[in-house]
């Protein structure tokens, strides 16, 4: 029985390593606009009320984008 699965041909990647690496910056550059959306508007809310809050609206708006920015890294580990 176990000579039959060492003779099984190894089977194909189902993605190309690339497109693999496509699809993850795809996603995580989604995410990162999903994210960005409420944060976006829950910031220039905060920043109506309180200009004080302009540093912080900023740091939480490119939070997300530093996602897609580590999801690149990807592309070129690839």
């Amino acid at each position: 029985m176990y000579a039959l699965l060492q003779e099984a041909q190894a089977a194909a990647p189902a993605l190309e390593p690339t497109a693999a690496a496509a699809i993850a910056v795809g996603l995580a550059a989604f995410g990162a606009g999903y994210a960005e959306r409420g944060i976006g508007a829950a910031a220039m809310g905060a920043i109506a009320e309180d200009n004080d809050l302009f540093v912080n609206g900023l740091i939480l708006t490119v939070l997300p984008e530093t996602l897609v920015i580590l999801a690149l890294v990807v592309v070129f580990l690839v």
